[in-house]
């Protein structure tokens, strides 16, 4: 009896062993990253020893590939976290697959977009000064400091948000077991009042983070270019406006696209009704990102300012053009809206997937027609005209900042409790 009882004791406290399974896909996935982020690593580390002469950057033209991607992934950050405020803050119970995914996603982002900011200083040992010597007159100092409160609101609502996940896996004895065990507290537990101070506190810092995402970050990243008044294609009060709508329509569309292709890997049902009704959000704010354009693009027009014409002819009439009208309206808006609203296609995942990787394109080239058409043109007529295009370099730079994101991400979502369950999305908040 003594044997049985010691036996039983034994069984009690015996953590449950659950191993982390690694598919084949997967460790393809890692591999083809880490190859990609070694072949970028290379071309980053040469960046530092070279300087900026491994780019064709000039006094012309001093922003380029790397301050297009910058603003599109600080855009992808708050267009994912505006799109989980929808969840966490207004109770859209329909999109709570994608909640946790989306705020992982804000907080990986915003490493790559400040990574990306890192490559382009030409003193990046020097990147400490804009915190320590805080010039409260400068927009871009003030950028800085609600870029570290925004990273730290969504690693703690992250954090929350995972709380009752982690203290279970922190019962297993595998390496999510450890990780959890880690970061959680000794004594941690769920029952329905944790359950109700997890829920209370994510509503606050999500209506906390919304004016701190739309003014702050990417509403701030626009006033960086708007109140630069030698350029009139940014000099415009509807410039931030117009960054933060269209962070709603990148980060809608790359959490979608995330979603559908990780089912689709993983060989597991998608959520058909989430991702039409997250597809017609997507193309919601798309239809108001190009209202806005244009008219920004018409007000620019009417002005007759010749610096602002030259911009707008450089865009839409140049060799650069195909940029605009091929990426930017035509793969990134036409095509996309007419999937979405076609009655073949508005209902098939795979049609709707490749809709929002379009987007992303889509919006990748906007980026680059913000920043690269304003600056080659010349403030003044007598002025030489600048002639950018990234170099191979820059290229691989960029490829290697990009692959350290997603290998970022998906150890993130191997080893902690990123995806939501069926049974989590019916129970959360209740």
């Amino acid at each position: 009896m003594a044997n049985l009882a010691v036996d039983l004791k034994e069984k009690s406290t015996t953590k449950p062993k659950v191993n982390v399974t690694i598919s084949n896909a997967f460790k393809i996935w890692i591999s083809a990253l880490t190859v990609a982020f070694l072949i970028g690593g290379y071309f980053i580390v040469e960046r530092f020893f070279t300087g900026l002469a491994a780019t064709n950057l000039s006094s012309i033209t001093p922003w380029g590939a790397w301050i297009a991607f910058y603003i599109f992934f600080v855009g992808l950050s708050a267009g994912s976290f505006l799109l989980s405020t929808l969840i966490y803050v207004f109770g859209m119970e329909e999109y709570e697959r994608v909640g946790k995914a989306a705020l992982f996603t804000a907080i990986v982002c915003m490493i790559v977009a400040l990574t990306f900011v890192l490559m382009d200083l030409g003193r990046p040992e020097r990147m400490l000064n804009a915190i320590i010597y805080w010039n409260v007159t400068s927009p871009l100092a003030w950028e800085v400091h609600f870029y570290l409160v925004y990273i730290g609101l969504l690693t703690v609502e992250l954090y929350i948000a995972m709380r009752e996940d982690l203290v279970r896996a922190a019962r297993t004895n595998s390496l999510k077991g450890f990780i959890a065990r880690f970061i959680t507290f000794k004594n941690a537990t769920i029952n329905a009042a944790t359950k109700k101070r997890d829920h209370m506190w994510m509503k606050i810092l999500g209506t906390i983070g919304i004016p701190l995402a739309i003014l702050g970050v990417h509403g701030g990243t626009g006033t960086i270019f708007a109140v630069v008044k030698a350029r009139p294609a940014w000099h415009t009060a509807l410039f931030p406006i117009i960054f933060v709508v269209s962070a709603m329509v990148s980060g809608t569309a790359l959490l979608l696209a995330m979603y559908i292709i990780k089912k689709k890997v993983q060989k597991q049902p998608v959520d058909r009704g989430m991702v039409v009704s997250l597809a017609k959000l997507m193309v919601g704010f798309l239809i108001i990102d190009l209202g806005l354009q244009f008219y920004e693009y018409l007000i620019g027009w009417y002005g007759l300012e010749a610096e602002h014409l030259d911009t707008l002819a450089t865009m839409m009439a140049s060799e650069k053009a195909w940029s605009f009208w091929f990426v930017q309206m035509f793969l990134g808006a036409v095509i996309p809206i007419t999937i979405v609203f076609w009655k073949k296609t508005s209902q098939n995942v795979n049609a709707l997937l490749v809709a929002a990787v379009l987007i992303v394109i889509g919006i990748i080239g906007v980026r680059f027609n913000i920043v690269v058409p304003p600056l080659v043109t010349p403030v003044f007529h007598e002025l030489p005209w600048g002639n950018y295009a990234p170099t191979i370099k820059e290229w691989m730079v960029s490829v290697g900042v990009v692959a350290m994101g997603l290998l970022i991400y998906s150890f993130g979502e191997l080893l902690l409790p990123i995806e939501e369950t069926s049974d989590e999305v019916s129970h959360n908040g209740k």
